[in-house]
């Protein structure tokens, strides 16, 4: 009887090991397939879709489509001449993205917005637009897609006036806007005088703007997508946020704002606004639910229909750093659950479907660089499932992205030297 005792015992202990190791099935995944490694990049024209049962990367040279199920190469786009893609949107609104490209070595800047059909891999149209001296580089929320349109941001050239100790907006900056399939132009916004558009978004309800006014103040605006009218203007805070603070969307609807002010001391923040412009929640960076990461942007992301913000946060635990999730409510910034991670984990990247949330995690077993799986309800952070894969990873860049499609998880890797595409499935 002893025996028997002992080696259930060791069996349990046993496979508690090979679940943890991915070499059960159940509780496993497996690697389903890998696009083939990119050669060096620029830093820039980054972005990823999936689109149609298409898994799509663009990058400073080419955008390329992978089948999602199986992982073989569909489409190749690339700029024409020697352009360079600086910029893409983040949505792909009706299976159609856009793309600021333009020649890196003059100074004309992305002076094209091209519209490409992201079934096909067809270019739809393209326009031209002012670019500015800098350009290529890395320019978020440059373009974006919503409500059927495209909407362009023109460059932001601007002299500093030391009279009146100001930046005086050169030409005539503007927000315009296109039909997204066939490039009609549909209106022009006008915005503030001494303010320029500075960053874009767009959904179905409004189209939203952050607007540089001076050095020293960013704004933020709606627009109504019918006609382009100005619907408000607010500051971003209660107090006036530097202009040359980092200032991303990470959503449209509902409507959130990354804000990072270069002062260490200054706002650094996840921002909601209400449809009315009024600031609902506030996530600091630094808070009682522990510490976000400024520079792993793919540890948060927007619960669009759930109406929430999920973000990695870090708080000592054991004489080391152990990161959970926390789910936030955008109505007016209150925490709602969190749920800390098991042993040495630490999650790489999270995306929210429907009511799931996957995160993968780096499992930190001995010297490997194994990676594992948890699936949490979103409404209230359960465990529903976790899961180890049965093969050490061989990354050389951090995840830039997570996508889920049917009973695949895919990484997303952003950048040259790497794969961008690694999809997994369970077993």
């Amino acid at each position: 009887m002893g025996l028997v005792v002992v080696l259930g015992g060791c069996g349990a202990i046993l496979g508690g090991i090979l679940s943890d190791e991915g070499l059960l099935p159940g509780d496993s995944m497996e690697l389903a397939w890998q696009a083939p490694p990119d050669p060096g990049a620029a830093a820039y024209g980054n972005g990823d879709w999936i689109v149609d049962g298409s898994v799509i990367r663009s990058r400073f040279d080419a955008v390329t489509a992978f089948d999602a199920a199986s992982g073989h190469h569909r489409w190749e786009y690339a700029p024409p001449g020697r352009d360079e893609i600086c910029a893409v949107s983040k949505e792909a609104d009706g299976a159609v993205a856009l793309l600021a490209h333009g020649e890196a070595r003059r100074e004309r800047g992305c002076d094209t917005v091209t519209a490409l059909d992201m079934t096909t891999g067809r270019e739809l149209w393209h326009t031209r637009r002012a670019g500015e001296s800098g350009e290529p580089g890395v320019e978020p929320d440059l373009v974006a897609t919503g409500a059927g349109l495209a909407v362009v941001r023109d460059g932001n050239d601007t002299q500093y006036d030391p009279a009146g100790k100001r930046d005086i907006p050169q030409g005539d900056p503007a927000l315009r806007a296109f039909d997204l399939r066939t490039g009609v132009p549909r209106w022009r916004a006008a915005v503030a005088s001494g303010c320029v558009p500075h960053r874009v978004a767009a959904a179905a309800s409004q189209v939203v703007a952050v607007l540089k006014c001076g050095r020293s103040e960013l704004q933020l605006a709606a627009f109504d997508p019918a006609d382009g009218k100005q619907r408000w203007t607010v500051p971003l805070d209660r107090r006036s946020v530097d202009g040359e603070s980092d200032v991303m969307f990470m959503s449209a609807h509902p409507l959130v704002l990354r804000v990072v002010e270069p002062d260490e001391s200054g706002l650094r923040a996840y921002l909601a606004f209400g449809p009315d412009g009024r600031l609902r929640g506030r996530v600091d960076f630094d808070s009682d639910a522990g510490k976000i990461d400024e520079y792993e942007l793919a540890r948060v992301t927007v619960d669009e229909e759930g109406g929430r913000l999920l973000v990695v946060t870090t708080t000592p635990c054991r004489n080391r750093q152990c990161d959970q999730v926390v789910s936030f409510d955008l109505s007016d910034g209150r925490e709602l659950w969190r749920t800390r991670l098991h042993n040495q984990d630490d999650a790489l990247a999270l995306r929210v479907v429907g009511q799931r949330v996957t995160i993968l995690v780096d499992r930190g077993l001995k010297q490997s660089r194994q990676e594992g799986l948890y699936v949490l309800d979103a409404a209230t952070g359960e465990e529903e499932d976790r899961r180890s894969y049965s093969q050490d990873v061989n990354r050389r860049k951090p995840v830039t992205d997570l996508l889920v499609h049917d009973n695949l998880v895919i990484a997303v890797q952003l950048g040259g030297g790497t794969r961008p595409f690694m999809a997994y499935r369970p077993w």
